[in-house]
């Protein structure tokens, strides 16, 4: 276990902590913790932290319900900087976003076939489209549109993955599943749900 005299609290009392998803690698937030918040994240194993702004400690989800699960906690070679895996129940961005780095000021191209979670990068790409809209971008225009408009083209794409499922070319059916995914994708960000909310239907599904 990680212990207070391990690390190196800055002239302010606190410790930058990275907030990591376990089990996508997916780095979801940056906060501080003073000694207090960190006490607290090893006690409750949910995330704790230090508002530099409103000078008190705050729980991450205590308003939301968004809590993040500790599963582990890392301290780098300085000593001055801390990771934690967790388990998030739900968005670590107030914004909404699953991540609060969902901005990109560069990115090499990469191929689908390179990528580690595509439909995890197509998520993040759908809400920053919500959050900052793009003129002619197809995914801007279905958030312009509306919650009906967005149902309609799942009833559509449905109906199209059911007809290509009747045929024999797989690469039709892989094509219309693909604009099924991607305009559920778009629903679940309208409505603020995340990929976690859906891999923990699943597997509370897989567990009974």
């Amino acid at each position: 276990m990680v212990m207070l005299h391990n690390i190196k609290f800055n002239e302010n009392g606190l410790i930058p902590a990275i907030i990591q998803d376990i089990n996508t690698k997916e780095v979801l937030m940056m906060a501080y913790m003073n000694e207090e918040a960190f006490e607290k994240t090893l006690e409750t194993k949910r995330t704790w932290f230090y508002s530099r702004s409103r000078k008190q400690l705050w729980n991450k989800g205590e308003s939301s319900g968004n809590y993040q699960e500790v599963k582990e906690i890392w301290y780098d070679c300085d000593q001055d900087t801390l990771l934690v895996e967790v388990v998030p129940a739900g968005n670590a961005c107030h914004t909404g976003a699953v991540s609060c780095f969902y901005r990109t000021i560069y990115k090499e191209e990469k191929s689908i076939e390179t990528s580690k979670d595509i439909i995890q990068q197509l998520y993040q790409r759908i809400v920053d489209r919500k959050m900052n809209p793009k003129e002619g971008a197809y995914t801007t225009y279905l958030f312009n549109k509306g919650i009906d408009k967005i149902l309609k083209k799942i009833g559509e794409e449905a109906a199209e993955v059911i007809i290509a499922a009747k045929n024999t070319d797989k690469s039709e059916s892989v094509y219309e599943i693909s604009d099924l995914l991607y305009h559920t994708l778009v629903l679940m960000v309208d409505k603020g749900i995340s990929i976690e909310d859906i891999k923990g239907e699943l597997f509370d599904r897989y567990s009974k």
